[in-house]
């Protein structure tokens, strides 16, 4: 499939889950842990594009997604230091 596809599917069903509501409890907590893996992994993308100038480089996988998208812009700062000073 087309990246293009695949991006505008997922947005319809984005859309559609906040303008009509999931009915159910289980599927709008499925439906927020998805945005919040999106968000992390937009918040990286934009990380690796700023921080490439200073040498930093997260990769972009479901679990530093996770990382981000739950925590936040703190635990975006956590994986750059897990980057810079463990690994």
């Amino acid at each position: 499939m087309e990246p293009i596809i695949v991006i505008s599917i997922l947005g319809g069903l984005i859309l559609l889950l906040l303008f009509v509501g999931a009915p159910l409890k289980p599927v709008r907590y499925v439906g927020q842990g998805v945005v919040k893996l999106l968000i992390g992994a937009l918040f990286l993308f934009f990380l690796n594009a700023f921080g490439n100038q200073f040498g930093i480089h997260v990769p972009i996988n479901i679990v530093t997604s996770a990382v981000s998208g739950f925590l936040g812009i703190p635990g975006m700062f956590a994986l750059v230091a897990i980057e810079m000073w463990v690994i």
